[in-house]
């Protein structure tokens, strides 16, 4: 309400007509009203500009400076060699050795199968080599006597004693005796093979580690019988030197271009809250993993674990640093979020839209705030590379507005 809408006392008088001082004093309280209301609307108006001319905004300069690029990942730890324990033969445990955690060197006794079989068949196949030896001792007297045969027939031959035929029957003779002992030589050979096979798996009934190692799980008891078949059943699940491990982590697509083998990187994991885990990117499998239409693809991060702190399968997240940008402009990304309460005069987008590839940040200007038109690059999470713009070292850009108190 202004003072120009208020009635005047000549029509107020007007009003309320000639009366008695009763009507007067009414008069007064109503102008006392008016003026009171006016009052407190001027008071609120000035209260409410005073509060627009507080608004302040925060901002921060501009810097050149290094910007380390990285890609986050997560991935699960794993042994560098894990090799899986198996029984190539048939038969019931008769004991295990070895429980899990135990480390075990190479060539050592894990556990044993029931060889009572695996014995009967040695005996067996060795008393067929033995049989077959004899067989190839008989060959050779048989041959031997034939060749003496025929050399003596030849020499009466040619003395012309005995006839043709006669010389002719006692080579035939020589030929099929030599051809038993060859036959009899191959049957020997293959008794002894079968014996070496039936020895190998009495062998292999005794289960040794095949190398030094850590049990990571016993699958099997004592008195369990295991099939031997077209899968080789495991016995135990063993890794290898604990103190040198391996992370596979997923890399999405977008960031496959920045990740190169020697790379540096660290990860944590939820074990141990705060510690950070040095390692290094050994290598970047082009093999493409595709999940609910995402395209990941695996890279093997090497992990140096001396103080056996990690155990295969924790997961894991790491940050690879894939690489550095030097000397360039860098403001932080709060910067390209930025949006002023109200519009600038005459932008034509919505602040911090981006126009033609390009994003705003904004700058005090006269006390207002301004658009300047940026080409972001690289990004570490928290600050960004500047590639084109008017930005400049020094500049102070906004970041956020600081309402009064």
């Amino acid at each position: 309400m202004t003072a120009d809408a208020l009635p005047s006392l000549t029509e107020l008088r007007q009003a309320l007509g000639p009366g008695t001082g009763f009507r007067r004093a009414r008069l007064w309280w109503i102008l006392g009203g008016l003026a009171l209301a006016l009052a407190g609307a001027g008071a609120l108006a000035w209260t409410l500009k005073g509060r627009r001319a507080q608004v302040s905004f925060v901002s921060v300069p501009v810097r050149r400076g290094d910007l380390a690029v990285t890609v986050d990942a997560t991935g699960a730890l794993e042994a560098v060699t894990m090799v899986e324990v198996g029984s190539e033969v048939s038969g019931r445990v008769l004991r295990e050795l070895v429980d899990v955690n135990d480390e075990v060197r190479k060539g050592q006794i894990m556990a044993e199968i029931d060889p009572t079989d695996l014995r009967s068949s040695v005996d067996q196949a060795s008393a067929q080599s033995r049989g077959s030896q004899d067989l190839v001792q008989n060959a050779q007297a048989t041959a031997a006597e034939s060749a003496r045969t025929h050399a003596r027939n030849e020499h009466l031959g040619q003395e012309g004693i005995l006839s043709q035929s006669e010389r002719d029957a006692s080579r035939g003779a020589r030929d099929r005796d030599h051809a038993s002992l060859q036959s009899a030589r191959e049957n020997a050979r293959v008794a002894g093979a079968a014996r070496a096979m039936a020895v190998s798996k009495l062998q292999k009934a005794t289960i040794r580690a095949p190398i030094d190692g850590v049990v990571l799980a016993r699958l099997v008891e004592p008195g369990q019988t295991v099939t031997a078949g077209f899968q080789t059943p495991v016995l135990f699940k063993m890794a290898q030197d604990l103190r040198q491990m391996r992370l596979n982590v997923d890399i999405d697509e977008a960031d496959v271009s920045r990740i190169h083998e020697g790379e540096s990187a660290e990860f944590t994991v939820e074990a141990y809250p705060g510690r950070k885990f040095p390692s290094r990117v050994v290598t970047l499998q082009k093999n493409p993993k595709v999940s609910q239409n995402v395209v990941t693809y695996l890279a093997v991060l090497s992990v140096d674990n001396g103080d056996r702190a990690l155990l295969p399968g924790m997961t894991c997240t790491a940050t690879i640093q894939a690489e550095t940008r030097r000397n360039v402009l860098i403001l932080p990304n709060a910067a390209l979020r930025f949006a002023p309460p109200a519009p600038a005069k005459g932008a034509a987008k919505a602040p911090g839209s981006p126009l033609d590839g390009k994003h705003r940040v904004w700058v005090l200007r006269n006390g207002q705030p301004e658009p300047v038109e940026v080409k972001p690059g690289a990004s570490d999470g928290r600050n960004t590379e500047i590639l084109e713009g008017a930005l400049q070292e020094g500049m102070s850009v906004l970041t956020e507005t600081k309402d009064p108190a």
